[in-house]
């Protein structure tokens, strides 16, 4: 399973549909727990640092590392095979301090663009859902 921190409010509407819409195609172990909570509280949280040695826990900020869908996919199927439970942690509008970023395993970037939230959301279901497929062969990414 994949748990994803999220700072802001809960989707809903299209944002929530398209997500749902990914979520429904995704199998173990790529299946989502979602924690979205006020970006007040998931600072607070994230400062107390709930992760274990068994967590790999990437970062979602625009000033990370950039790589494409197939090494995302990788980066997912290593980590479960160490037997690793990821967490994905998505911030709030100003993103997070330098103590927290230094923490994760990983500070991943989709671009040097900033985008909106809950269109973010979406984003990263569907590369999880890209993942599971590029891992199992399926015909959804095509290089």
């Amino acid at each position: 399973m994949i748990k994803i921190l999220a700072g802001g409010k809960k989707a809903s509407g299209a944002y929530q549909e398209l997500i749902s819409e990914y979520e429904k195609r995704l199998k173990k172990p790529f299946d989502l727990e979602w924690r979205v909570m006020d970006e007040d509280k998931l600072t607070a949280e994230l400062t107390k640092w709930p992760f274990s040695g068994r967590d790999f826990v990437i970062l979602c900020d625009e000033r990370g590392k950039m790589f494409g869908s197939p090494e995302f996919a990788q980066v997912l199927e290593n980590n479960f095979n160490y037997s690793k439970n990821i967490v994905i942690i998505i911030g709030g509008a100003y993103g997070f301090d330098e103590e927290i970023r230094s923490r994760a395993d990983l500070v991943w970037s989709f671009s040097k663009l900033v985008f909106p939230h809950m269109l973010f959301r979406v984003m990263v279901t569907e590369q999880i859902y890209r993942a599971q497929e590029i891992l199992n062969g399926g015909k959804y990414h095509h290089e």
